[in-house]
């Protein structure tokens, strides 16, 4: 076991009533204080996270366990929820919101505070006695995998849909947001060996990556309208169960060693400029029961200039040329089993994973005093870039937080029950796990 600092994870609340079957996957919602969760009883739960009650059971759509979901971001008026099922389609539901107006906004999710009387005691709002506006509409059935659907995941803008399946195919939909609820396949990509386990995409470009049972992980774009693959990333000795990415200029905001705050925000500078080329990273986690951490080498660094011109690297959108993505970081071993998911906070840029042992692992990335300067020079100059170094320590560790039971899935949201502190954006972490259960985490440091 790696050398741990002391940080206090503690159980806040479950979310009630659980599943009484298997639970996959739990998706906070990009605006609002709930969550949906997937279950193999072929529903979506979707729970306030201001006093850890059901809301509302999405039902009805899938003839099978419901594996994955996500939200469609920057949609306004209504919620919008892609659902995975292992009946090989992939469901879109919507639900209108309140949002606009202010005394309301959050009312009709009973988020503000009091139990729903029309829910039967029960939190179901998609009973008969629910109002029309509290009800989820099947809006649409994609229908294209051969097999079981395993991760979706919608694009920054919200205008594509990418889904994977145990068919070892990527199929992206694009949205065409006319009223009709009318998508358009734009791509299929079959290039990886295995079942495809994982989708999910960058925070700000239409960059897809994707991981597999065929132990890689690999990164999509598309060029002249055609998607194709532009890396193959191989570094695991197993299946690659999840992936996620890191928020854009994310850096450490503590070191290993009492340095001065004055040094911090020096190096600290000094590593977003350096990574700002690269971009965001890329966590992966395998059923080698490691975390690994991949980092994209800058496009000038990748490519001999031609000419006598000086390229001018684009992050955005490259042209039809391949990416070199190396190894970053391999965090320090915490699992004995396979790691099932890591997720990356875009808050505080810690990182959870989890998976078939039980544990949940939280770990922290710190700037490491004593830097070298990037030139050997008798005279430093202190204009002279150094190269800035960092490395990443486990902060707690929960053994058996389900119980005898493996965890499918970890995720971080924004703390939003009234026992959170005022005027701080605290964050939480919620498990979902084989026994049915939903658990939501505070982290004392």
């Amino acid at each position: 076991m790696a050398a741990q600092s002391a940080a206090h994870i503690t159980l806040l609340s479950d979310l009630t009533p659980p599943s009484l079957e298997r639970t996959w996957l739990t998706a906070p919602h990009p605006s609002l204080p709930i969550v949906a969760t997937c279950s193999s009883d072929k529903t979506v739960r979707v729970y306030s996270l201001t006093n850890f009650r059901l809301l509302s059971t999405i039902s009805g759509g899938h003839k099978r366990s419901v594996r994955t979901c996500a939200w469609k971001p920057h949609v306004q008026g209504e919620s919008v929820l892609a659902t995975g099922s292992f009946d090989a389609t992939v469901g879109i539901w919507r639900r209108w919101d309140s949002y606009g107006r202010a005394d309301t906004e959050g009312e009709s999710w009973g988020l503000l505070g009091g139990d729903r009387t029309s829910d039967g005691g029960d939190g179901v709002v998609n009973g008969p006695e629910a109002d029309e506006d509290d009800e989820w509409r099947f809006a649409v059935l994609l229908d294209g995998h051969d097999s079981e659907v395993k991760s979706v995941s919608w694009s920054p803008s919200g205008m594509l849909l990418a889904t994977c399946s145990r068919d070892k195919s990527i199929w992206i939909w694009e949205d065409l947001d006319d009223g009709d609820n009318n998508f358009e396949t734009v791509a299929v990509m079959q290039e990886h060996e295995g079942d495809v386990k994982c989708v999910v995409w960058h925070p700000v470009e239409e960059c897809l990556a994707s991981a597999s049972y065929d132990d890689t992980i690999r990164l999509w774009r598309e060029d002249i309208d055609d998607w194709g693959q532009v890396a193959c990333i191989k570094g695991h000795a197993g299946t690659v169960w999840c992936l996620d990415w890191e928020a854009v200029g994310s850096v450490p905001s503590s070191s290993t060693t009492a340095m001065s705050d004055d040094e911090a925000t020096r190096l600290s500078t000094q590593l977003k400029e350096s990574r700002a080329l690269s971009g965001p990273r890329l966590v992966s986690c395998s059923d080698d029961q490691t975390v690994r951490i991949w980092r994209r080498q800058p496009k000038e660094q990748q490519q001999p200039q031609f000419g006598g011109v000086t390229g001018v690297p684009s992050i955005i959108r490259p042209t039809g040329t391949d990416e070199t993505w190396e190894e970053d970081a391999v965090l320090p071993k915490m699992h004995e089993l396979s790691i099932y998911t890591v997720a990356w906070s875009k808050r505080t840029g810690l990182l959870a994973s989890v998976g078939a042992d039980g544990r949940i692992v939280v770990y922290e990335e710190r700037l490491v005093d004593g830097s070298t300067l990037s030139m050997d020079t008798d005279s430093p100059d202190p204009d002279q870039k150094t190269t800035v170094s960092t490395e990443w320590v486990v902060l707690g560790v929960v053994e058996g937080a389900h119980g005898i039971y493996e965890i499918n899935h970890v995720a971080w949201t924004k703390r939003a029950d009234r026992g959170r502190a005022e005027g701080k954006d605290e964050e939480v972490l919620i498990t979902t796990g084989d026994d049915g259960g939903i658990k939501v985490w505070t982290i004392e440091r």
